[in-house]
Parts: C-alpha cells; sequence; structure tokens
C-alpha cells in the first residue's frame, strides 16, 4: 500500500496547552497577542484550550509561551510522544481539574442555600440572623470566588476585562455594602427584618443587605464551571479513545525489507504492509 499525495506539515507548527482561560473573549485576545509577531500565524480554541500557530523558520517556540504569559496566561509546548506516554496514566487523576472547581462548588453552596433562605423568607429571620448570614457568606466570597478575584486582579494588571472582573467587582460590591449597612447603618441592630418585596420603596439603602447576591451569584457562576469543565473532560476523553483505537507504528518496506515505524513519520510515496485484520495507519493507494 502507498501513502496517497497529500500537503505535507509544514515544521513551523506548533500547538500550545493554553490554561487560564475563562471566557471566549481570552481566547480572542491571546490570539491577537500571538498574531502580533512577526510571521506568526495563531489560531485560539477556547473549547479545546488549544492553540495552533504556525512559525516561520528561526523562530524559537518559547518565544511564544512568553507572549501568552505576558497577556496574562499560561501555556505549555507540547511533549514528546514518550513523554505522553509516561505521563499518560497519571494525567487521569492528578490533572482532573474539575477536582478543586467541585470542592469549592460544594462548600459554597451549603454556606449559601441558608443565606439565600433566610434573606428571602421572613419566617426564617431570627434575631441577628444578619450577623449569621454574614458568617455564613463570608467564606464564599474570599474562598469560593477566589478564582474569579485572582482572574481579575490578572487582567487588571494587563489593562483588560473579561467576565471574571464582572463577577468579582458585582460580589465585592454587594458584599462590601452589606458590612458598610450592618456596621455603620441600621441593618445590623436585633430584631431587623429583611421582607421580600417585589414594589419599589424609598429608602435610604442603609438598611438593606446583599449577602444572599454575593454567596449566591458566587456559587451559581462556580456550578456553571463545573458543569463546563467537566463537559470538556468528557469530550477530550471520548476523543482521546478514539485516537487511542489507531495504528501506533506501521512496517514499511524500505529496501524489500519490512521495518516498523510510528505512524507518524510516515511521509508521501511511503509503502506500508497492512495484513488482514490489521489497522491502516493513514490513507493510501492499494
Amino acid at each position: 500500500m502507498t501513502t496517497q499525495e497529500r500537503t505535507p506539515q509544514s515544521t513551523g507548527e506548533v500547538e500550545l496547552a493554553i490554561s487560564g482561560m475563562t471566557c471566549a473573549s481570552c481566547a480572542a485576545r491571546i490570539e491577537r497577542k500571538l498574531n502580533k509577531l512577526d510571521g506568526v500565524v495563531a489560531t485560539v480554541n477556547y473549547a479545546t484550550e488549544k492553540a495552533k500557530v504556525s512559525i516561520p523558520d528561526g523562530v524559537d517556540p518559547q518565544q511564544l509561551v512568553e507572549a501568552v504569559e505576558a497577556a496574562g496566561y499560561s501555556a505549555t509546548l507540547p511533549k514528546t510522544e514518550r513523554e505522553g506516554s509516561a505521563d499518560q496514566p497519571e494525567s487521569g487523576e492528578a490533572d482532573d481539574p474539575t477536582r478543586s472547581l467541585r470542592q469549592r462548588l460544594v462548600v459554597s453552596a451549603v454556606l449559601s442555600v441558608p443565606v439565600i433562605a433566610m434573606a428571602m423568607v421572613p419566617a426564617l429571620q431570627f434575631t441577628y440572623w444578619q450577623w449569621i448570614s454574614l458568617v455564613l457568606a463570608a467564606p464564599v466570597l474570599v474562598w469560593g470566588a477566589l478564582p474569579f478575584h485572582k482572574a481579575a486582579w490578572t487582567n487588571l494588571r494587563h489593562a483588560t476585562a473579561t467576565m471574571d472582573t464582572l463577577v468579582s467587582m458585582g460580589t465585592i460590591a454587594a458584599f462590601l455594602w452589606s458590612l458598610y449597612a450592618l456596621l455603620f447603618g441600621t441593618a445590623g441592630v436585633p430584631g431587623m427584618t429583611h421582607p421580600f418585596e417585589l414594589t419599589i420603596q424609598r429608602m435610604s439603602g442603609d438598611g438593606s443587605i446583599y449577602l444572599e447576591v454575593a454567596a449566591g451569584v458566587t456559587t451559581f457562576i462556580l456550578a456553571g464551571r463545573y458543569f463546563e469543565a467537566r463537559s470538556k473532560r468528557r469530550a477530550g476523553a471520548a476523543l482521546r479513545a478514539l485516537l487511542e483505537l489507531g495504528a501506533k507504528d506501521v512496517a514499511v518496506l524500505r529496501d524489500g525489507r519490512e521495518v516498523r515505524i510510528p505512524t507518524a513519520e510516515l511521509a508521501v510515496d511511503d509503502r506500508f504492509v497492512v495484513r488482514p485484520g490489521e489497522k491502516i495507519a493513514t490513507d493510501g493507494v492499494v
């Protein structure tokens, strides 16, 4: 069997693994940063967290990593086939991106549900309930929303804004106003109630707290991030399992003898042997 004529892959192509992206605007920002390099053509995929970059001869791939890091994100160069096979057994457990998200989501949900319930149901507003809400909401804002605050700070240092910036600013504003109302307003007095109303009334505002907003928004965003990360992980695992079905090596005819080489080393016009029941390594002509 002879391999079919095809466009050879450029030796100047590099695929980077990008981390730290939280929305499509992050991918667009990295893409613009890479394309500013001389002779570089980059395409960043937010769903796969990969960047395919075409670089001219003489360009060090490490410059691509530095450009991504200058934009506030992280990038790693592709591993060799030997390194990838050695790390494969541990990748399923050690590199689980959903583990930390799941921990933050569970803890934040357990703490947020009582805060939201007390804020929405006047019957649950016992004496000093507002201070209990403060104690429960503080860990959610500080620890549960920590990834959002870190990303917002990174974006701020690079004079940019993303969805994390909105989440961080919104939750911090709600928490700080609630803290002000409790300490310096009338919201902290014993027996204060927070009725749930759909009408708008004129008031000073220092008697209202919004701790349920800070805790609830954080929990909902964490839930969305967790389900997104889990779906991407499952899709990637299915794709890797599909690729595992392909042939890893092939018997190539060299000077009348069969020589087994990795499928990645096949070139145009190579002749290789496919025995009954074997997997065909690539497209070709029988």
